[in-house]
Parts: C-alpha cells; structure tokens; sequence
C-alpha cells in the first residue's frame, strides 16, 4: 500500500489505486464524465491546491529565492487546520490502500505536488519512490 505524487493526465501505473487531483481548477474543455476515463483524476480536491495567489506567485517564480518564497506560502497555507487534517488523513491511509495525488505541471520539481510529497513524507506516508525522479512501484 502507498500512495504516489503523479502528473495528472499522464498514464496511471498498474496499482495507482484512486487517484486525487490537488488542483485549483479542473481540466479545460474536458466534460466531467471524461475525467478518471481520460486519466485526469477521479476526485477532485481543490483543498490541497495553492490559493489563486498563491498559485500565481509559484508560476511567476524564475528564481530560487522566489520558489523559496513560495514553498513557505504554500506550506503556511497547508497548515491550515483543514488542509493539515487532510495530509494526515492521505498519510494515514497511504499505509491502508494505493492511492496518488496529481497536479497537472509537467516539472515536479516546480509545481505544488513537490511540496505536496515532502508534507505527506514528514508526516509518516509511505511514498512510491523517493524522488521526483524515481518511477519504482
């Protein structure tokens, strides 16, 4: 059981299990019945999603310091008590059932779900792979 950080719209893995979209706006021009079919997410949870300021301030960063800037909002943001009780809730079921959480930027690295992975790790979750990088089931 574990839970994976993906790219959503991208093929799932053999075992994704159900897969959660943590993005602020759903999938342009694409009707809701075709979200899970088109492997965009099967839940929509906007809970776990950078604010609309937020969200601008981490695609106008072109610098560390900037990125940086953003990782500390977005990180205050999540510690919020609703946002802090759903990564518990993800952590904890990560060790019961497969499950993946998703945004839809190309470059983890530089997208809200890098974060993402390093609160649900801090908080105990059992994370397929290691790195942004490393695909191992």
């Amino acid at each position: 059981m574990a839970i994976r950080i993906v790219r959503l719209g991208t093929p799932r893995a053999a075992g994704e299990g159900l897969r959660i979209g943590t993005v602020r706006r759903p999938p342009r021009g694409v009707p809701k019945e075709q979200f899970a079919k088109q492997d965009w997410y099967d839940v929509w949870y906007p809970n776990l999603a950078p604010s609309v300021d937020t969200m601008k301030q981490a695609q106008e960063a072109t610098t560390p310091a900037e990125w940086k800037a953003f990782i500390r909002k977005f990180r205050s943001e999540m510690n919020e008590p609703d946002a802090s009780r759903s990564l518990d809730l993800l952590a904890a079921l990560s060790h019961h059932s497969h499950l993946s959480v998703g945004c839809y930027c190309e470059d983890e690295s530089h997208c809200h779900r890098s974060v993402l992975r390093a609160l649900l790790a801090e908080r105990g979750a059992d994370i397929v792979g290691n790195s942004p990088d490393d695909k191992a089931s």
